[in-house]
């Protein structure tokens, strides 16, 4: 070649509106939506935007959709539990793994640094991803499409989420199990506090009476509490 770099060949945005099953009447939304902000950064003759507001959009498409859909299938489920199991059906990790399905991976446009992201860092692009998809929907054929698009990509997730009580932290599942199964409330210790006061690192062990369990690092204790849990449950099993 030269020498001379390989053009980037676009993705066929059009072969994944056909995955989807969507028309659009504006297929230009559907490259926004999956075009991230760093892709703009790394191609100034890019013309188009990146998907930060349809992202913004669809997330309270998501939120609306979500819960009027709990509202009707849990009809005697009190506030507080519906809250926690669209918590667990709109996180990071569940919009990553929908995203994940319907391929948005083969078709995001991404700097060639955020394209090596991997773990949770590509988790959170395709989770906006997949909430920039829904505000497009929403924008070029409205409410009832969009709602669509969800029920098939994400509500057939709800009965995994209460079997797996995956609408629980760590922490809580961690005690319940403990307690039910070992007669004895866990308790956290913290093993080593590192580095300077704005960039500090927690390293937290979760115990069932004196019995270390699993240890954990966060950057606050909450957070390492919470990872400490996390690894209890697999350490036990109990996950």
């Amino acid at each position: 070649m030269n020498g001379t770099e390989v053009p980037f060949l676009m993705p066929d945005f059009s072969s994944f509106a056909a995955r989807l099953d969507i028309s659009f009447n504006n297929p230009d939304l559907l490259v926004e939506a999956l075009t991230h902000r760093s892709y703009l950064n790394e191609h100034r003759e890019y013309t188009g935007s990146h998907n930060e507001r349809l992202e913004f959009l669809g997330d309270a498409v998501l939120e609306l959709a979500a819960t009027a859909f709990l509202f009707k299938k849990f009809p005697a489920k009190p506030e507080g539990e519906l809250t926690a199991y669209r918590a667990a059906l709109v996180n990071t990790v569940s919009l990553a793994e929908s995203s994940r399905a319907i391929g948005v991976n083969d078709f995001l446009l991404l700097s060639k640094g955020e394209s090596r992201d991997t773990g949770r860092a590509r988790d959170v692009i395709l989770a906006d991803a997949f909430e920039a998809i829904i505000g497009a929907i929403y924008l070029d054929l409205g409410y009832d499409s969009a709602e669509a698009f969800i029920a098939k990509n994400l509500y057939g997730k709800i009965d995994d989420v209460i079997a797996k009580r995956s609408y629980q932290d760590a922490k809580s599942r961690f005690q319940e199990l403990a307690q039910e199964k070992r007669g004895v409330t866990p308790s956290y210790d913290t093993l080593s506090e590192e580095g300077p006061d704005h960039a500090k690192l927690f390293t937290i062990g979760v115990f069932i009476g004196t019995e270390e369990i699993a240890r954990a690092e966060g950057q606050s204790k909450q957070e390492a509490e919470q990872a400490a849990a996390e690894a209890g449950l697999k350490v036990m099993r109990w996950s």
